[in-house]
């Protein structure tokens, strides 16, 4: 008797943007899937989907949040697409990634950097 497939899906992101040229810039959006049956990984997939983004007229505050947020927002359907089709092409059932808010992941890790960034000395 076969065993009901019932994965655990773990999904780590990642996403880096740098400078390309005047207002031009690349961000590169990882997204890795490790799926597991009964503590046995079924399969990992990664997919690294790049960007070139032109950003011009914002400041260096604005732009980071674009680059962090919106960017990998973009992005994040075409990585999923990818992701679906290779897991299908593998033999495996069908994986739809449900979307995600870059918005909020972005604002925590600007949140976690603030609580993480070393207290400066204020003179007396």
């Amino acid at each position: 008797q076969q065993a009901e497939w019932k994965p655990t899906v773990s999904l780590q992101l990642n996403s880096e943007s740098h400078k390309v040229g005047e207002d031009l810039y690349e961000t590169v959006l990882t997204v890795t899937v490790t799926v597991k049956s009964s503590e046995t990984t079924a399969y990992l997939v990664e997919v690294k989907q790049a960007g070139l983004f032109i950003l011009k007229g914002f400041d260096d505050n604005n732009r980071a949040g674009l680059l962090g947020s919106y960017c990998p927002n973009v992005l994040f359907p075409f990585a999923r697409e990818v992701i679906a089709d290779h897991v299908v092409k593998g033999g495996f059932p069908q994986l739809l990634l449900e979307p995600i808010n870059f918005d909020a992941l972005y604002a925590q890790h600007r949140q976690q950097a603030q609580q993480n960034a070393p207290a400066t000395d204020t003179p007396q």
